[in-house]
C-alpha cells in the first residue's frame, strides 16, 4: 500500500484542517475514512498471470510448498498425493513449464509430503514425509540428483563494504572469491565458511568461489542495491 504524499499542504495548513475538521463534522465522514482515503493503493502496473501446467494426479496431486530453484535453473518441489503409487511425487519444472516426474513416494518408504525440498551445499536435496517409515511417522528423506555443490550468502543482498557469510563444502583452500566477476578480499575461517565483504564496484549477480576442486557458483544471485 502506498500513501499519497500530503507535505504540500504544509503551506495553508491552518485554514485546509480547519475547513477540512468542518468538513468532516459537518458532513459526519469519520477521520478513519478520511486516513483510508490517503492511503489508498496507488494503481498497480499491468501483470500478466501464465499458467505454466497442471496437475492430473499421474503425475502428482495437491503441491503445498513453492518449489526452490536449483543451480541448474529448473524448480523441484513435492506433491502430497498422485503419482504411480498415489502416495505423492517430487517433480521437476522447467521455467518454461515443462513437468518431469523425479520420484514417485511409495509407502512404507514414505508418503504424503508437505514440506516441499531444500538444496543443501552439496548439491542434495532434502525433505520430509508426513507417513511411512519403519514406524509410519513419517520419514526425512534426501535426493541426490548429481548437480553438484554450491555456495550460499548469508544475507543474500547487502551494500558495498556489508559483511557476508559464505557457506560451502571443502572451501579449505579457496583463491579467489567474486561478486558477479568483482574480486573480493576473504577470509576462510573452515571448510564449511568464508567471510567476505562486498567489494567496491559489484553490481547484482551470482557469488562465485574458486576452490582447488573447482568453482562454485551460489544459489541465488547476490543483489547489491
Amino acid at each position: 500500500m502506498i500513501c499519497r504524499n500530503v507535505h504540500g499542504f504544509a503551506a495553508v495548513r491552518s485554514v485546509g484542517l480547519a475547513a477540512l475538521s468542518a468538513t468532516l463534522r459537518k458532513s459526519g465522514i469519520s477521520l478513519l475514512l478520511a486516513v483510508l482515503w490517503l492511503c489508498a493503493p496507488a494503481s498497480l502496473p499491468t501483470q500478466t498471470f501464465t499458467k505454466l501446467t497442471s496437475f492430473n494426479f499421474t503425475d502428482g496431486d495437491y503441491p503445498v510448498e513453492v518449489p526452490v530453484q536449483a543451480t541448474n535453473g529448473n524448480l523441484y518441489g513435492t506433491t502430497t498425493y498422485g503419482g504411480a503409487n498415489g502416495d505423492g511425487t517430487i517433480f521437476k519444472i522447467t521455467p518454461g513449464g515443462t513437468l518431469t516426474t523425479v520420484y514417485n513416494f511409495d509407502y512404507p518408504g514414505g508418503e504424503e509430503s508437505l514440506g516441499g525440498l531444500v538444496q543443501a551445499t552439496n548439491g542434495t536435496f532434502y525433505g520430509t514425509t508426513t507417513g511411512g517409515g519403519a514406524n509410519n511417522y513419517g520419514t526425512i528423506f534426501s535426493l541426490n540428483l548429481s548437480l553438484g555443490p554450491l555456495v550460499e550468502t548469508l544475507p543474500t543482498s547487502g551494500k558495498v563494504g556489508a559483511p557476508v557469510m559464505i557457506l560451502g563444502t571443502n572451501l579449505t583452500g579457496a583463491t579467489s572469491v567474486t561478486f558477479n566477476g568483482t574480486a573480493a578480499v576473504f577470509k576462510v575461517v573452515s571448510s564449511s565458511e568464508i567471510t567476505t565483504t562486498v567489494p567496491s564496484g559489484a553490481i547484482t549477480g551470482e557469488v562465485e568461489v574458486v576452490t582447488p576442486r573447482g568453482t562454485l557458483s551460489s544459489n541465488v544471485s547476490f543483489r547489491v542495491p
